[in-house]
């Protein structure tokens, strides 16, 4: 199968953050199938593009076996809100540009996976024109999460953005969505037929992390770092607006006295601001590291007692799971899991770690405190998570999964010798 994937934010090589789709595409192009993505020029965490793309409105590059056109977004995208919005809108055009003059060959499908929402008026117009097939695949609500947080508040866009959500709902041929809450809310909030719905979610990528388990020298690599000696709680991802990294900085100024260790690990628009709090409430049992490649991550998971997903508290994030929960999971670590609804049940179900109330640092605190006093129940949750994980969120077999779904799709009647039927 020859698949067009749009992917603002797919990783280049050795890039740190969500692989979702860089490990998704491999795996499939491994098995024969052609994947093309078009993709940005700027890192989700980043607020500039490379210098080898400055100038440039395109650039075709090679990751392995995957074609990848990095097309243009404008410079400033993580200054402030509406320089994330020209960020997002410069790529709907950069990448519909590209999509029709630069790209030769014939695909049989389109998948956009989404935020950004807009990016499926590009999947959306490219598959009119090709007359293909439309795959919208959603990893997080938007606008809901967007509105929740806080950070956008204007009446019109809402409106406008609650329209064109509905609008790629209904053009779409089929929906895949990463939580089961997810598939909840699109059937009984936003009327979308249950039938164009499938359900693959994210997972854990064992090929990194059993490799680590069986020859990772972890004592070295504390030592190397000045993490040896420490009670050490690990967060990776981004710092933003939607993460609310206050809570864990406030349970670090409780726990001075203690002798834990807090790394916060990653990028985004907060960092900044983060660490000037960090400076002012004088915390030196808490440690910031800028994104690392997904294999230096796992060696600071491993090198971890637990980690922590933690998100802000809104009842949005009751219908997602935490990306880095499966890492930590595939490293046999348990999750403090700060982050109410399908994420909390995911970890109470697998007993791969502890529920904690969002923006609660006294029950931070408590949970930490209670691992630290319980070693083998600590060792019993990682164990319980990296079996969990490896039964059900593999993602060499949830691939397999999800190029079925789009197998089925391209015969069934009303798909076959009439693609776009679900666009009329």
């Amino acid at each position: 199968m020859k698949v067009l994937l749009l992917h603002q934010f797919f990783l280049e090589e050795d890039d740190p953050g969500g692989s979702r789709w860089n490990e998704m595409a491999k795996i499939w192009s491994e098995k024969g199938h052609e994947v093309t993505v078009l993709s940005g020029m700027i890192h989700y965490g980043a607020h500039h593009k490379a210098s080898r793309y400055k100038g440039k409105y395109s650039m075709r590059v090679q990751q392995g076996l995957i074609e990848v056109w990095r097309c243009h977004v404008s410079d400033g995208y993580n200054s402030n809100f509406f320089g994330r919005l020209l960020g997002y809108f410069s790529f709907v055009f950069s990448s519909l540009y590209v999509g029709l003059f630069k790209l030769k060959s014939k695909y049989d499908l389109i998948i956009v996976t989404s935020p950004p929402l807009f990016i499926g008026i590009t999947g959306y117009l490219l598959s009119r024109i090709k007359k293909i097939p439309f795959v919208f695949e959603i990893r997080d609500l938007w606008p809901e999460s967007a509105v929740d947080t806080g950070v956008v508040s204007n009446k019109t866009v809402i409106r406008a953005s609650l329209w064109l959500e509905d609008f790629i709902y209904r053009k779409s041929t089929l929906i895949n969505v990463l939580t089961p809450a997810f598939k909840k809310v699109l059937i009984e909030k936003k009327r979308v037929n249950p039938d164009k719905i499938i359900y693959i979610p994210n997972a854990a990528d064992f090929s990194l992390s059993d490799k680590y388990l069986e020859n990772f020298d972890i004592e070295k690599f504390k030592l190397e770092n000045e993490l040896q000696d420490k009670f050490i709680v690990t967060y990776v991802g981004a710092h933003g607006v939607a993460n609310y990294l206050e809570q864990l900085l406030d349970t670090a100024n409780m726990m001075k006295e203690y002798n834990v260790l807090f790394l916060l690990i990653g990028q985004g628009m907060e960092k900044e601001k983060l660490k000037k709090q960090a400076t002012e409430m004088k915390l030196t049992n808490l440690r910031f590291i800028d994104s690392v490649p997904k294999s230096e991550i796992f060696k600071y998971i491993l090198a971890s007692d637990i980690g922590a997903s933690v998100l802000k508290k809104a009842d949005t994030f009751k219908t997602v799971y935490s990306n880095k929960t499966f890492d930590y999971m595939s490293c046999k670590r348990p999750t403090l899991m700060g982050i109410d609804g399908v994420s909390r049940e995911l970890i109470e179900i697998s007993r791969a770690g502890l529920y904690v109330e969002p923006e609660n640092p006294q029950d931070f605190k408590e949970k930490i405190l209670f691992y630290m006093n319980n070693p083998a129940i600590k060792k019993e949750h990682g164990e319980n998570g990296y079996s969990f994980a490896k039964s059900n969120f593999d993602r060499n077999i949830l691939a397999g999964r999800y190029m079925k779904e789009l197998e089925e799709l391209m015969v069934r009647p009303q798909i076959k010798g009439k693609p776009l039927l679900s666009h009329n």
